[in-house]
């Protein structure tokens, strides 16, 4: 758990499964992308969703998203995914995400993310270890807060 970073990018390659019958990534791969990285970033701080889920009994669930596409990724190219926490509350995490080529921004996200009861699927307190990392790392000002 040493990496406090809030922000994290996750390089992954455009796969024919990913395309439509044209060659471009199909609109809603993209949050599978952006829930990948989501995951990664966790599994680099020290965390799996598996672990939280069987010691903690929480899961962690979408709850908003807002997703803007503003140039088509294609078969074969080479994307870096990132997430960047915006907003810490005590049972959410906001993120902006994007999905570039290079320096070329083709996708942005606002995500809600929101922990809760493995059991009742309600809302529940981030684990206290992941929420004592988080604020050591979150920017001074957020850029975004999803309502």
């Amino acid at each position: 758990m040493e990496n406090t970073d809030p922000s994290f990018r996750l390089p992954i390659r455009v796969y024919y499964e990913d395309t439509d019958a044209g060659g471009v990534v199909y609109h809603a791969n993209y949050l599978r992308f952006f829930e990948r990285c989501r995951t990664e970033w966790l599994r680099a701080l020290g965390f799996q969703q598996g672990d939280l889920a069987q010691r903690e009994g929480v899961l962690f669930v979408v709850a908003a998203a807002r997703v803007e596409y503003l140039r088509p990724a294609r078969l074969d190219d080479e994307l870096v995914i990132d997430a960047r926490i915006s907003a810490l509350h005590r049972s959410a995490i906001a993120f902006v995400q994007h999905a570039l080529r290079g320096t070329e921004p083709l996708c942005r996200a606002e995500v809600k993310v929101v922990c809760v009861d493995a059991a009742t699927l309600r809302p529940s307190r981030l684990p206290q270890p992941l929420t004592n990392l988080l604020q050591t790392g979150l920017p001074a000002a957020s850029d975004t807060e999803l309502a």
